[in-house]
């Protein structure tokens, strides 16, 4: 792209911009630490050290050279972890120092390697230890008797503060810092040139990574550590947010770095960054308004892109601050915004900027509710036309995501998704790829094909970045990793596999409330509720009612009109069903408009009235083989069959369950779904076999050997489910049916076991005949 800033989610700290020199300070390269690290490459340099042990110290030595001043119990807990027997050396040659005199100093610096002359040395001069040493060779040199003398102290209190408390690492720092401002290694003739220097060789790591994160600050930066800082924590919170700043200790850095010098633009969107993962509304679009401000005040776009720099920051703002309304649910001040960003554009003729705004535009449309496919299929043709892959895929996504509301065929919607992918791996796009996994597995799920759901979900687990500054590395921290493991649990708690559930939270976020954590959190009060309604504890279901509805009110109002029906309020869950249907309807919610007609025919059940929810469950299965929605059209038969069998024709209730719903229910469906499939079948067997609770007639025992074995079946399910009240009427069925074949011990038992647990339950059992 022709400018970092052509992007909806761009990196402020991948700019060119210059921030202003010396605006942090500057820091003195003699110091106790240096000394100390000084030592520890003399010490590589000169003792034998252990192939493995020497690999993981080269990695260390330039963080902790280019790295803020550390304490020396952090600087030997850090160099212990990785060589025990080097720490101890560096501990021994710091307490001659510090127990001695100042010449033990002097001999210190006299009697390291020469980079000069260390030619098959790691200490040569142009090695990353030999720089180091020739900038300490040299600012040493510069010291005045004066000056070498309170370096001397200095490196005393630091060694000292160690020892003298142990448990607090930070002891004594603050007073090194004020020291190290007092020790002005140049004179004021040749500041500028030394500074210019001192820039140039200083491109710290922030401190973050090398101390605790409840450290105290230890007052301004450098330039160039500050945009290490605010460059890693940017990195961090887009790829592994658990290893970034916890929300609250980042703001504390954010808010000190901007004191020394509140024009720091990139400050200000890390900032933006941070209050997102908190949904802080007021302090993000605070933030990126700052951000832009002081973008275009700073003059970095206009210094280099004149005139054009200054647009292109306006509008680029106007449409950050879009998303960021859309995001939050502010649809109406997202489209003032939009409007801003288009307009801006088209007067500069900016035909990328175009793109991501009709991006949006379409986006905005959606969640109105609106057919926007006209306006995807032309964001679509204009970003090909324009080379912009990004927004061609995504627009292909979104088309896909409204195929599968409006009933398209799997096929189709799989074929559009292979050609997108295509064009995701020739360019590497990694968080494509992991949304376009996300998009199948959902889309799989919808169709009731949980194997293939699964599967994609597990690919998208295991798939680590292309990304070369993060290659191999697993992405946990994308809205797609989080929705992948949404399914991922609901599927494994549909089979009762609840601990994995449990394994599963771990790999998310847990510092702040990201969109992930909400999609998460959600997910698993779903799972809770379902598995308290299973179990028959509506007591514990009742109270996530609450809970569910604070993250989506549709959610919580079907689960709290399931609530409701379970506690036999049968008007209230009929008048709540009623409004969640019309509004799912205008919304075009599918999925939860037939879920409601489920419920409502169930409510029918409890009043005798089969008729009555006959056409309601036809329309049901209707809309389900339309939307080609499998899961929700087993369910729909399932009922149809408990229907035809209360209406007295158990002969087409059988033949539907076998002819349409037993195999995909046991193929695809949940525990539960396959336990209620069972008995239900069970019931019918028994039901054209001829029985008859009170033992009179002839039954057909082949028919009743197979209604055994299926009632035996159904228990396994509902004993895994723990669903005590199920597990009472089979048992309850096993008894008559066992008694009416004359096996009485075995009538026996499973009288036993009824008696159990309707003494278990304390509750009156529903009739057998008004439930499915």
């Amino acid at each position: 792209m022709a400018s970092v800033h052509e992007s909806l989610y761009f990196n402020p700290m991948m700019t060119n911009g210059v921030v202003h020199a010396n605006v942090f300070g500057t820091r003195d390269w003699v110091s106790p630490y240096k000394i100390s690290l000084m030592a520890l490459l003399c010490e590589m340099t000169a003792s034998k050290i252990s192939l493995p042990e020497r690999r993981r110290l080269n990695k260390l030595i330039l963080p902790l050279q280019q790295g803020p001043d550390l304490s020396l119990g952090q600087f030997l807990k850090t160099v212990e972890e990785c060589c025990p027997q080097t720490a101890y050396a560096v501990k021994l040659k710091l307490h001659e120092m510090a127990n001695g005199e100042l010449k033990d100093m002097e001999y210190f610096f006299y009697d390291l390697p020469n980079p000069y002359i260390a030619f098959d040395s790691e200490a040569y001069k142009t090695s990353v230890v030999g720089l180091f040493m020739r900038h300490m060779f040299l600012a040493y040199d510069k010291l005045s008797f004066s000056q070498v003398y309170k370096l001397y102290k200095s490196l005393q209190q630091y060694y000292h503060s160690h020892y003298a408390k142990p448990s607090d690492g930070q002891v004594g720092l603050p007073a090194l810092v004020a020291d190290d401002s007092d020790m002005d290694l140049t004179n004021p003739e040749d500041a500028v040139g030394d500074r210019i220097d001192k820039e140039e060789l200083d491109t710290p790591l922030h401190e973050s990574e090398l101390r605790n994160d409840n450290a105290p600050s230890r007052g301004p930066l450098s330039q160039k550590q500050a945009e290490y800082f605010l460059a890693r924590q940017a990195y961090l919170l887009k790829n592994d947010e658990n290893k970034a700043l916890k929300p609250a200790a980042l703001q504390e850095e954010l808010n000190n770095m901007l004191k020394f010098n509140p024009d720091f633009a990139e400050a200000h969107y890390l900032n933006y960054l941070n209050s997102m993962r908190v949904q802080d509304i007021f302090l993000s679009a605070h933030s990126l308004l700052h951000y832009f401000d002081r973008l275009i005040l700073s003059g970095n776009e206009g210094k280099s892109n004149g005139d054009e720099g200054y647009g292109r920051s306006l509008r680029y703002a106007a449409l950050n601050l879009a998303s960021l309304h859309c995001r939050f649910g502010h649809y109406q001040q997202a489209d003032l915004a939009l409007q801003e960003a288009i307009r801006i554009a088209q007067e500069s003729n900016d035909h990328v900027c175009l793109q991501h705004c009709l991006s949006w535009l379409y986006t905005l449309e959606q969640t109105r509710g609106s057919d926007s496919t006209v306006l995807t299929e032309d964001s679509v043709k204009m970003a090909a036309h324009f080379c912009l892959p990004y927004l061609a895929s995504l627009g292909i996504q979104s088309l896909v995501q409204q195929g599968a509301t409006q009933g398209k065929t799997a096929h189709k919607l799989m074929d559009a998704l292979k050609d997108t992918d295509i064009l995701h791996w020739k360019h590497s796009l990694s968080e494509l790829i992991e949304i376009s996994l996300a998009q199948t597995t959902s889309i799989w799920r919808m169709y009731g094909k949980s194997t293939m759901a699964l599967q994609q979900a597990q690919l998208l687990l295991n798939m680590s970045s292309l990304e070369p500054v993060n290659f191999g590395v697993q992405q946990n921290n994308t809205e797609a990793f989080a929705v992948a493991l949404c399914h991922l649990a609901e599927l494994h708690a549909e089979q009762v596999t609840y601990l994995i559930r449990s394994r599963l939270s771990a790999a998310l976020p847990r510092c702040c409330v990201s969109i992930s954590q909400l999609l998460w959190m959600l997910c698993d009060l779903k799972i809770q509720f379902e598995r308290h309604m299973n179990e028959g504890k509506y007591h514990l279901a009742e109270p996530l009612v609450t809970a569910i509805s604070a993250l989506n009110k549709t959610e919580g109002l079907y689960r709290k009109a399931q609530v409701l029906k379970a506690l036999n309020r049968s008007t209230e869950a009929y008048s709540i069903l009623q409004r969640l249907q019309v509004h799912c309807e205008k919304t075009k919610c599918t999925e939860v408009v037939i879920r409601v007609m489920l419920s409502t025919a169930e409510l029918h059940w409890e009043s005798s009235g089969f008729s009555t929810a006959l056409p309601l469950l036809l329309q049901a299965l209707a809309l389900a083989r339309q939307h080609h929605l499998q899961s929700l059209a087993s369910e729909t038969i399932l009922h149809l069959a408990f229907t035809q069998l209360m209406l007295g024709v158990p002969e087409q209730a059988l033949c539907v369950l076998h002819e349409a719903c037993i195999e995909p229910v046991l193929a695809h469906g949940a525990v539960m779904d396959k336990g209620r499939a069972l008995l239900l079948t069970a019931r019918c067997q028994m039901a054209v076999a001829g029985f008859r609770p009170n033992g009179q007639g002839q039954a057909d025992l082949r028919l009743a050997v197979l209604a055994v074995d299926t009632l035996k079946e159904a228990a396994a399910y509902f004993f895994r489910l723990n669903c005590k009240e199920r597990l009472r009427d089979v048992h309850y069925l096993q008894a008559q049916l066992h008694r009416s074949l004359g096996q009485t011990s075995q009538c026996n038992k499973s009288a036993m076991l009824f008696r159990l647990l309707d003494q278990e339950l304390q509750s009156p059992a529903p009739p057998v005949s008004m439930r499915l």
